[in-house]
């Protein structure tokens, strides 16, 4: 059934929101909203927890367990394999292996050599070659004459056979037997074919393409036009109206679901921070006063007035201890000796002098020592 202009479907609606989807969307906000904000508060307390263990005592204790692994564990077993396994393997391939394999091998080569190699080139050369060309020229001519005889024997008669006996013979049955098939088979079958199945198969063709025509038009009618009147009329607008209001109500919560998290994580950002404003002006400002003003003015007082004076008294009683030591040793043993101060070396020649000799001045060995003091 061809469908012309008139009987299409109304054209598509701009896009826009309507009626349902202002009826849905408040209501499905307040839903979310009320079911998010608590999981929303949750997870960030969650997560703030986590980064607070993760970053105080995960980290550390994974650093100390992987510090006391390597220490206690790699450390000694890469000593212990170095020093037990890989230097003596080295040593037992550098010092024993490897010279006893390349004395070995050169043994080996060397006897493979003059026991194998040599003996077989010599029998080689010798006595295979020449036993195996005779025994190829014996095989050749023995191979001639098997040749000539089996053509004799087995050939030649067959080949006269089939050419002066059986080829004739046959090629007069065949004649026989094709005009036998002709005149018996062939021609009373066309005869039928023409004359009886033709016409017979003609009627039962227009039979079966009426019985067909009749067939499809009450299908026609009984089934399909009613199932497309159904589905055109009836399940189609159903359908799309179902799936429109599905369509309003998944879009609607995914974008609610998305502001409601969102107006979560500031609720909980705000919350957050009155907590921490309230920690901070409950526990943080008073100590932070407190140290300030009372701890700090105390330490100094202490620092200045007992710890400084006492710290001086130590330093003078060490000194004077040290001194009355030094005194002491001197008296008994004397006091050390002066070390003597170093004698400096005469350079022999003069910085800017030329150390050759010529005939208008004298060498460096000629010119007087400088006078001392």
């Amino acid at each position: 059934m061809e469908s012309t202009g008139s009987e299409r479907g109304p054209a598509r609606y701009e896009p826009g929101e309507g009626c349902v989807t202002a009826v849905v969307r408040v209501p499905v906000r307040i839903v979310v909203l009320v079911l998010v904000v608590p999981v929303r508060l949750v997870w960030d307390v969650l997560t703030a927890a986590g980064r607070a263990v993760h970053r105080t005592a995960l980290r550390p204790l994974g650093r100390g367990l992987a510090w006391l692994w390597h220490t206690l564990v790699v450390a000694p077993l890469r000593w212990l394999w170095r020093t037990l396994v890989v230097a003596p393997a080295a040593w037992l391939w550098r010092g024993v292996l490897a010279p006893t394999g390349r004395g070995i091998g050169a043994a080996v080569v060397w006897l493979v050599r003059y026991l194998v190699v040599v003996p077989a080139r010599w029998v080689q050369a010798y006595v295979l070659a020449p036993l195996g060309r005779g025994l190829a020229w014996l095989l050749r001519g023995l191979g001639v004459a098997l040749v000539w005889l089996g053509k004799a024997l087995f050939v030649w008669p067959w080949v006269a056979l089939w050419r002066y006996v059986l080829a004739p013979t046959g090629r007069g049955i065949g004649a026989a037997v094709v005009w036998l098939v002709r005149y018996l088979v062939v021609v009373p079958a066309q005869w039928l074919r023409t004359y009886v199945l033709a016409p017979l198969g003609r009627g039962l063709a227009r039979l079966v393409r009426g019985l067909g025509a009749v067939l499809g038009a009450l299908v026609r009618w009984i089934v399909v036009v009613p199932a497309v009147a159904l589905w055109r009329y009836v399940l189609g607008p159903a359908g799309r109206a179902l799936a429109a209001v599905v369509t309003v109500l998944v879009r609607e919560t995914g974008a609610a679901l998305g502001h409601c998290w969102r107006a979560a994580g500031i609720i909980s950002r705000a919350l957050g921070r009155f907590l921490a404003a309230v920690l901070r002006w409950t526990l943080v400002e008073p100590v932070r006063w407190v140290y300030r003003r009372v701890l700090t003015p105390v330490g100094q007082v202490l620092r200045d007035g007992l710890w400084r004076p006492v710290r001086q008294a130590l330093r003078t009683a060490r000194e004077t201890v040290r001194q009355t030591r030094r005194e002491i040793r001197r008296a008994l043993f004397g006091a050390p000796r002066e070390p003597e101060p170093a004698r400096a070396v005469v350079p022999r020649r003069e910085p800017g002098g030329s150390g050759a000799r010529t005939l208008g001045k004298t060498s460096g060995r000629d010119v007087p020592p400088p006078a001392r003091g």
